[in-house]
């Protein structure tokens, strides 16, 4: 763990260089997801398929995943964990079922009737992290709230292991919050396959879900082109703390 002495100097030195890291986009990151983004629109799958195997290490035969694989990362669980995620599904939604904004209709006595309808989107993309920053929770803090959102379909997409296999746990979460298709790949390309659509995966009217700086940054790019939830940065813990507190 890194620690910064808060001397009225060290401090200072270390958020400057926070602020540095995020002042402006990396240009060999833009330039690299650029292509990577025109590669997708122009070439669909095989594109998809090459960045894949370049970045992933190996590629799947498909890209979606059946019901069967699923189904069995269901059987293969432990049992403290599904618990442990139902538990949490039980009360995200319990937070975001009260956040929910209901419509309203008013007829004014001049005959002039105002009011507004809330509708959810058609197909809402979903990326969650795979490998070493596989997590389960990811897919609960999306999903759920998609869902109750009034989201019609649902679309995963997460990068294969180096096996080219999912990340079980994720399958299992993903299978609990009610997504509806699960998808094998990762990275830019597959943002941009959500973005625009190939023969494989259905274009998306929003992306929504956590990346690396490749993934935030075709995010970035792509908005316009399709709806975006935010361009997420690192995750980061901060521990304050001074000779007062219990170690």
């Amino acid at each position: 763990m890194q620690i910064i002495r808060c001397n009225g100097k060290d401090e200072a030195a270390f958020f400057a260089q926070l602020r540095a890291r995020s002042a402006a986009p990396d240009p060999k990151v833009v330039e690299t997801v650029t292509t990577i983004l025109e590669d997708v629109r122009t070439k669909g799958d095989v594109a998809v398929r090459a960045y894949t195997e370049k970045f992933d290490g190996k590629c799947p035969e498909q890209f979606e995943v059946d019901a069967d694989t699923i189904s069995d990362a269901l059987k293969a669980a432990d049992p403290k964990f599904v618990e442990a995620l139902l538990n949490s599904i039980e009360n995200i939604a319990d937070f975001h079922n009260r956040q929910k904004e209901q419509g309203f209709c008013n007829a004014r006595p001049d005959g002039v009737i105002l009011g507004q309808r809330l509708r959810g989107l058609e197909r809402v993309g979903l990326y969650v992290p795979g490998g070493t920053a596989a997590y389960p929770s990811s897919v609960l803090m999306n999903a759920i709230p998609a869902k109750i959102a009034g989201v019609k379909e649902l679309i995963m997409v997460t990068p294969p292991g180096k096996d080219g296999k999912p990340n079980p746990d994720i399958l299992v979460a993903a299978s609990l919050c009610g997504v509806d298709r699960i998808f094998l790949m990762g990275g830019a390309q597959a943002v941009a396959a959500l973005a625009y659509g190939t023969d494989s995966i259905p274009r998306v009217d929003k992306i929504v879900g956590p990346g690396n700086i490749f993934v935030a940054t075709a995010k970035r790019l792509l908005y316009g082109v399709v709806d975006i939830d935010m361009v997420a940065g690192p995750s980061e813990v901060l521990v304050m703390a001074d000779d007062t507190a219990n170690p």
